[in-house]
């Protein structure tokens, strides 16, 4: 009788072409997404207000886009990150259409490439991953690269067919859901005080409020998400590694940091798209997350209801930025510029939002 459980694929198993049908679909409900409230404090009416998601056109309250990334993302763990030791960075995020509580996600892979590592006994590959609903329509893909370990770290394959990912989801790309009616948007509702034409390119935005890591919290929103990758859960497995202990999930820095962008963003209606994003340092239980936004462009729709924002969302831990300098990027031992040790995330990403009436 043969090992009937699985160690999970190796870079040496994710070769370019691979196409992988992720198992066990999930279907969201109303307790997913009040958890997913209790652990980030995420306050965007959208996903919390059926009557005013009703007066924007839509069914109900929606999933909140974050969530459905999340549980997409999840899908897509055991088959491609669960050897991983770290997940490295996005780019071409498309949020397609809004997902309701009830609907039943599932995902697809294909592996677009690979690049070995010099050293260290791992590689990168990177994937694209699309998620859909029960109906076939798309509600997200997304192109990620992620560090993942060799199964035999001292035979090298020279592999190096790493793709070129885009820039920028181009506009025309964009998914504004077919039913959003922004006649009766009110702002008493979101709080905001600052629609499309309020933001400046160049102008930057500090969220003010800090949100500290816990460790149960951390772990309950990765299981959540069923993402299994045991560099957040494995404990033991993790003593002697370069860390020592377990690393917080990428994507709760992710959803910690939108979650403070409530306070400046308020009347943001969804995200349309990641243009691109790094988690450029690690997080652990007891870090205090902050955040900020750089406007970046403001995006002309054609459109008299709404615009797109291009934001760049930065979070940093155990520094508050609104209050204590904080460098962005600093010079290293060879002169290069890489992230300072606080930054935790930059995530360069496209929001809809209302214009003034």
């Amino acid at each position: 009788m043969g090992d009937k459980a699985s160690i999970g694929n190796y870079f040496e198993d994710l070769t370019a072409g691979l196409e992988i049908e992720h198992a066990v679909p999930r279907t969201l409900t109303e307790g997913d997404a009040a958890m997913y409230i209790a652990l980030t404090a995420d306050r965007y009416p959208l996903h919390c207000d059926a009557e005013f998601a009703r007066s924007l056109g839509f069914q109900r309250e929606t999933v909140n886009d974050l969530l459905v990334f999340h549980t997409v993302f999840g899908k897509s763990v055991p088959d491609i990150s669960l050897n991983a030791v770290a997940n490295l960075g996005y780019a071409d995020v498309r949020f397609g259409v809004p997902a309701y509580p009830g609907d039943t996600l599932r995902a697809h892979t294909t592996v677009l490439g690979q690049r070995e590592s010099a050293s260290g006994g791992t590689g990168v590959v990177w994937v694209r991953t699309v998620g859909r609903n029960q109906h076939g329509e798309e509600v997200l893909s997304f192109i990620r690269w992620v560090l993942v370990n060799r199964r035999q770290p001292d035979v090298s394959t020279g592999v190096d067919d790493a793709p070129k990912t885009p820039a920028s989801v181009a506009p025309e790309d964009f998914v504004i859901p077919a039913q959003l009616d922004l006649s009766r948007f009110d702002p008493i509702v979101t709080g905001g005080r600052a629609w499309w034409g309020d933001y400046e390119p160049g102008e930057r935005i500090h969220h003010v409020e800090g949100v500290a890591i816990e460790e149960a919290e951390h772990q309950m929103a990765a299981r959540l998400y069923q993402n299994t990758a045991r560099a957040h859960f494995n404990a033991h497995a993790l003593k002697d590694t370069r860390f020592g202990k377990r690393v917080i999930y990428g994507g709760h820095i992710i959803s910690m940091a939108r979650a403070l962008s409530f306070n400046g963003l308020e009347n943001a209606v969804r995200i349309l798209a990641w243009n691109g994003g790094t988690h450029s340092n690690p997080t652990f239980a007891g870090d205090t997350v902050f955040a900020w936004t750089d406007v970046l462009e403001r995006i002309d729709l054609g459109r008299p209801d709404a615009g797109a924002l291009r934001l760049r969302l930065v979070a940093v831990k155990n520094c508050d930025p609104a209050t204590e300098e904080q460098p962005f990027k600093v010079a290293d031992d060879n002169g290069r510029e890489r992230y300072h040790p606080n930054v935790v995330l930059d995530l360069d990403y496209t929001v809809l939002m209302p214009k003034a009436r």
